[in-house]
């Protein structure tokens, strides 16, 4: 099985240089931001970011992701 190498779109390289995670993952059509203590007040400045620079982005978290502080930050 051979290894791709995914690609990041603009919008969200962008993101991951602004917001600055600690710890992420690559997703096909994002990343899973994890590790996170304060899971609210970062799943809201991760949506304030987007919106202010125009990005087109979303952010989708779900209760599973809850026990292990992450959420998603996909391409539109």
């Amino acid at each position: 099985m051979e290894k791709t190498e995914q690609k990041i779109s603009s919008d969200l390289q962008k993101f991951i240089d602004k917001f600055e995670p600690s710890k992420f993952k690559m997703l096909a059509k994002g990343i899973e931001i994890r590790g996170i203590n304060d899971l609210h007040r970062n799943i809201t400045q991760a949506k304030d970011l987007i919106e202010r620079m125009k990005l087109k982005l979303t952010v989708s978290h779900n209760a599973e992701m809850v026990s292990y502080g992450g959420f998603e930050v996909n391409n539109l």
